[in-house]
């Protein structure tokens, strides 16, 4: 996939070419990030087949959960820490009525939310009756609302969907692709306390055009050390990232659905609609920027959302990406600038990381027909 603009062919050559390592074509370094991935897969459904090799009257689900990440520390298991799959396998553990281990697809950072995140769970279904007694697999409809009956006093998580899937099937090395979001409210109001810890407000107003073009330049293929934390695991920065862009959305208290989050402008009132609506306000209520002025009604935030999709990301890449894209929008940083960044492969060279608050882990994507 092309950079996007003229000579992008030399800008990707550019990426050897600064860090001083013997040039590979392109096709060569896509084949080389396959390799890794395919072979991070084998090692890690080995590892898994030998930790827990399958037995008689197990049943794999495959279990989709959305929750706020705000009182989580992360996704993953922690000790003596308060983790969105933690409180998971709490929940399986009441149910099933004995211990079960959750592994999930996707790792987010403390305060970091989930749309959907995925996980599977080996279940086995003893006889309360009969103990030692193995049944028949409990149905997935019945997973789903056993485990959601546990997790209401929780109250920031709940199970989406439940699929019954082979005994070998990974939840993390079987994902073929990860979506996630990151919402950006620009405009000089406070925050609306429904929207606190869930979005990134940017008092300045955002260059939506400005953004979109440099989402072009970060588009395809790359070494994306400049956008990789310290600490990140994985072998190497190439990673391709095969969707980026930013969009107008609504700004509502709770982040859309799939099915409501098509772009479009919703930020403001449409006074041609006044006079049939007599809810709205009059146009004399509208302020230049099209948001209600009548009393007691809340001036509204433009709300931007930036949609991140490839195979896999490094650590902390997105919010780096974000937080660059935010300068951007901003005017303290040029598309050339943004070309610049991602050449200088390091991590010191990329504006602030954008706050977890903002980014939503959207959509893990499988094989299951």
């Amino acid at each position: 996939m092309d950079c996007g603009g003229g000579g992008a062919s030399d800008s990707k050559h550019r990426l050897n070419q600064q860090s001083g390592e013997p040039q590979r074509p392109l096709k060569v370094r896509r084949i080389e990030e396959i390799r890794e991935q395919r072979e991070e897969a084998e090692v890690g459904e080995k590892l898994e087949s030998m930790k827990n090799p399958p037995k008689p009257g197990l049943q794999r689900y495959l279990v989709a959960v959305e929750y706020i990440g705000t009182r989580f520390s992360g996704s993953q298991q922690q000790t003596n820490q308060r983790t969105a799959m933690g409180v998971l396998q709490d929940a399986f553990q009441k149910f099933v009525g004995q211990p079960v281990s959750i592994f999930c697809s996707s790792r987010t950072d403390a305060g970091v939310h989930a749309l959907s995140n995925v996980c599977h769970v080996d279940v086995e279904r003893i006889s309360k009756r009969k103990p030692g007694e193995v049944l028949q697999p409990h149905e997935p409809l019945v997973v789903r609302r056993a485990v959601n009956h546990f997790l209401l006093k929780e109250g920031d998580i709940t199970v989406v969907d439940v699929r019954s899937v082979p005994s070998d099937f990974h939840a993390r090395y079987k994902a073929q692709e990860r979506t996630y979001y990151y919402r950006l409210l620009s405009g000089p109001e406070f925050l609306s306390t429904f929207e606190r810890n869930r979005a990134w407000h940017v008092p300045e107003e955002l260059n939506l055009q400005a953004m979109q073009e440099a989402c072009k330049v970060l588009v395809g293929l790359h070494d994306f050390s400049s956008f990789r934390a310290a600490g990140c695991q994985a072998n190497s920065p190439v990673r391709t990232l095969d969707e980026l862009l930013v969009s107008d959305h609504a700004s509502a208290p709770y982040f859309l659905s799939s099915i409501e989050r098509e772009p479009t402008n919703f930020g403001a009132w449409d006074s041609s609609t006044c006079a049939d609506n007599p809810d709205a306000p009059n146009v004399s209520e509208i302020d230049s920027n099209g948001f209600c002025q009548k009393f007691g009604m809340r001036r509204g935030h433009r709300c931007l959302v930036v949609k991140a999709r490839a195979r896999s990301f490094l650590y902390h890449q997105v919010r780096l990406l974000v937080g660059v894209l935010k300068c951007v929008g901003t005017g303290h940083l040029t598309v050339a600038d943004v070309e610049r960044i991602l050449n200088a492969k390091t991590v010191t060279a990329a504006s602030p990381m954008a706050p977890a608050c903002g980014l939503y882990l959207g959509y893990v994507k499988y094989d299951l027909d």
